[in-house]
């Protein structure tokens, strides 16, 4: 059996910190054919990150916000667009109260029952260490949509309401440009039955 291959960090050098930051990586890796080498990457880092599905079982429908990303609009994409409600995770706060106090500040609602169905989804593993934990929880969605958002933060939201159908069609016809609501949406996909059996079940009376 082949030995698996690792590498070990050699050193580390601040190459800028801001709200973010980029560190300099001396690492030595264990080659595949034998032997190892050394290499030098630059590693993005700003913490980790949950994103929420919040899941009205009665309605059948997600709270989605709609917001501007600069990554996308850089990259040449839409400046605004529906995802998960998300955000990152502060010190000593675990993914699950994250999500929570994400939830009431983007979209002004109480997450019910939440629970991790994925954790610590790597970004961009060749280029930040940042990886995000999706919960999913359950809401009573509001009538209408509404503007929310921290004001310290510069945060500009508004949420949307979207059926489980309408957020598959989108993430099939391409419509949809953000990992974490596309992977949320495959999972309600092939969970949504049971879901909303789940919740029939608790939902009767006593």
């Amino acid at each position: 059996m082949a030995r698996k291959p690792t590498a070990r960090i050699l050193n580390v050098t601040t190459e800028y910190q801001g709200f973010l930051s980029i560190k300099r990586y001396e690492i030595e890796e264990d080659l595949h054919a034998g032997g190892t080498h050394r290499v030098v990457r630059f590693v993005m880092e700003r913490g980790h990150a949950v994103g929420v599905l919040a899941f009205d079982p009665d309605r059948d429908v997600i709270v989605m916000v709609n917001e501007m990303r600069a990554g996308i609009l850089v990259a040449g994409g839409p400046a605004f667009s529906d995802s998960l409600i998300a955000g990152m995770i502060d010190q000593d706060e675990s993914a699950l109260a994250a999500a929570v106090r994400e939830t009431r500040e983007e979209a002004g609602l109480e997450l019910r029952s939440p629970r991790i169905f994925h954790e610590r989804a790597f970004v961009s593993p060749g280029g930040t260490s940042e990886s995000v934990t999706l919960v999913y929880g359950t809401v009573t969605a509001p009538e209408a949509s509404a503007l929310h958002g921290n004001p310290s933060e510069e945060e500009n939201i508004r949420t949307t309401l979207l059926s489980s159908r309408q957020l598959m069609n989108r993430i099939r016809r391409g419509q949809v440009q953000d990992m974490k609501t596309i992977l949320a949406g495959y999972w309600l996909t092939a969970n949504r039955a049971r879901l909303l059996r789940e919740h029939a079940v608790l939902a009767r009376p006593a």
